[in-house]
């Protein structure tokens, strides 16, 4: 009795054999998942359970650090680069895209080879070989032309063959394969997807004979949640850096709400936004994702803002429905080379259950904010434009005065950029400091040179620490004819001749005050004369020699110019 049970003991283990030798999917695709993580989530259409066999010799499977990778591609390493149009909201879909990246000077050809890039050079020289994987070399019967000539499976590939890799998805228990060139899409309706941060790994195949070749992996984190993801943009007139949520006060701040939604989920949904400012102006409701508002007191604001939107939800059901068996990774591969029909691509993939829809359902998305109100410069106007008079007139370099007046805070630096007049190319860019007292009225004058006679642009800025208010205007230099230069030299002459007479004068005074008898000073007025005669003087010295009269003291020195 005892021998029949070591029989049929022997039996079961051999039996058992078997089972604990194959592998199953999720244990060459992952290593990392949970115990129970199937249950925790429904079936994804047109996905296989990753509780499937795994066949290995037809799908070989190395792991990280494997000597294998370096050879697993001519030149060197493929690099998967893995990336997805997450979040997204429970409900929409969401895209993943891989894009393989070959080695150096490595690309994919118009029919899909793998090709050199042009003036390649190897260590040895020119590579007299264009092809790094000539694909259309597949023979009749599904084999290199220099290799083993056996089909797959009995069934050759298709020639020629469209997709050259295999790339194999894996997420939530479950996976899903495609064929495609260097970059393939994958989309999925989340209805079915636990909210929460999720893993998607993918690895890539490429043919090779009768079984394929790992050529990469890689995986990525993309969450799905129950709450609309929304972005606010801030942006104000004047304001100096909006990215610092500081804006200034009395000028409108524009609120623009931006719903990252790439599937449209939400197109034919009401959507409603909820603001509070924080500044006990109440509860704004508006169906307009933009909305201005103006802060009136300097502080420190909490803004919230609450986005509604009424979608199609699913009806609920008596009981879940258990996941559908399917078939292996290597039968369905071996249909869709047989031409039987399988998932079709990206749009299979839908949730099973479609929502009814009379069935709706609220989800709600928030955003909040604390922003500072300063004093800034809410406006700037030229008010006046003036040339400036010269004893001698330079046609070269005319000089220009604006008048200025702003609203709000005092400004510390004013800048001019003068340009052509499309005011595209910059010309002349000046700053100066403010150091002056403006008053009540914020007013100064700006003196800039303009090189020579023409129509310019002119931008003039006033800043602070906070903001920053622009004006412009086009500025109208007229030319001077010959003949009014040619009566600019003769007015000069003639008061040059003045000037002379009038300096002879003077000294024939002095000599005869000399030799005159004494006077009692107060008696004499001719201090009033000499001095007028002293200040004469130094302006015909002036006009002889004019230099630079934009250095002249007596121009920087006036109240309000710069």
């Amino acid at each position: 009795m005892g021998c029949l049970y070591c029989f049929l003991g022997f039996l079961l283990l051999a039996a058992r054999l078997p089972l604990d030798a194959a592998k199953r999917v999720h244990d060459v695709l992952s290593n990392e998942r949970p115990s129970g993580y199937m249950r925790e989530h429904r079936q994804l259409n047109g996905w296989s359970s990753d509780e499937n066999d795994w066949n290995e010799k037809l799908y070989p499977v190395w792991k990280r650090g494997d000597s294998r990778w370096q050879n697993s591609w001519k030149g060197g390493r493929v690099q998967a680069l893995l990336t997805s149009d997450a979040p997204a909201l429970v409900g929409s879909t969401i895209t993943f895209a891989v894009n393989l990246v070959f080695p150096r000077c490595q690309q994919e050809g118009a029919s899909g080879t793998i090709v050199y890039e042009k003036n390649f050079r190897n260590d040895t020289g020119p590579s007299p070989d264009p092809y790094v994987y000539n694909w259309t070399a597949w023979t009749e019967d599904g084999d290199w032309g220099n290799g083993t000539r056996q089909g797959h499976h009995g069934k050759p590939f298709p020639h020629p063959r469209k997709w050259n890799f295999v790339f194999v998805f894996h997420t939530l228990g479950q996976y899903f394969q495609k064929l495609g060139q260097c970059s393939v899409r994958v989309s999925i309706n989340t209805a079915n997807v636990t909210p929460g941060p999720q893993i998607m790994e993918v690895t890539v195949y490429r043919r090779y004979r009768r079984a394929y070749v790992p050529i990469a992996k890689v995986k990525d984190v993309y969450v799905v949640t129950d709450q609309i993801p929304v972005f606010v943009t801030m942006s104000q007139k004047n304001n100096r850096n909006s990215s610092d949520e500081t804006f200034l006060k009395d000028l409108p701040i524009t609120f623009d709400v931006l719903i990252h939604d790439p599937s449209h989920f939400l197109n034919e949904s009401a959507i409603y936004y909820k603001w509070n400012f924080g500044d006990n102006t109440g509860l704004f409701v508006s169906n307009n994702h933009t909305l201005n508002h103006t802060y009136v007191l300097n502080g420190t604001f909490s803004l919230n803002l609450t986005v509604q939107a009424t979608v199609p939800g699913p009806c609920p059901s008596p009981s879940p429905r258990p996941p559908k068996t399917t078939a292996s990774l290597a039968s369905t591969l071996k249909s869709y080379y047989s031409d039987s029909p399988v998932p079709a691509g990206d749009n299979a993939l839908e949730p099973r259950e479609i929502p009814d829809k009379n069935c709706h359902i609220n989800r709600y998305g928030y955003f909040k904010a604390t922003i500072t109100i300063v004093e800034g410069i809410l406006e700037v106007n030229i008010i006046q434009v003036t040339d400036v008079l010269m004893p001698v007139p330079q046609p070269d370099n005319p000089l220009v005065d604006f008048v200025v007046n702003c609203q709000g805070s005092t400004p510390t630096e004013v800048c001019t950029v003068i340009s052509d007049p499309t005011c595209q190319v910059t010309q002349n860019t000046v700053c100066d400091p403010v150091n002056m007292d403006l008053g009540d009225m914020c007013l100064l004058t700006v003196r800039r040179a303009f090189g020579g006679s023409g129509t310019y642009c002119m931008n003039l800025t006033l800043g602070d620490d906070a903001s920053l208010a622009l004006t412009s205007t086009l500025v109208s230099i007229p030319g001077r004819d010959p003949d009014s230069l040619l009566r600019m030299a003769n007015g000069t002459l003639v008061f040059f001749v003045g000037c002379m007479a009038i300096f002879v004068t003077v000294i024939a005074l002095l000599v005869y005050k000399k030799h005159k008898e004494y006077k009692p000073i107060e008696n004499s007025t001719g201090i009033v004369v000499r001095g007028k005669g002293l200040n004469v003087f130094p302006n015909c010295a002036k006009m002889l020699f004019p230099g630079n009269q934009e250095e002249d003291p007596l121009l920087k020195n006036q109240p309000g110019i710069l």
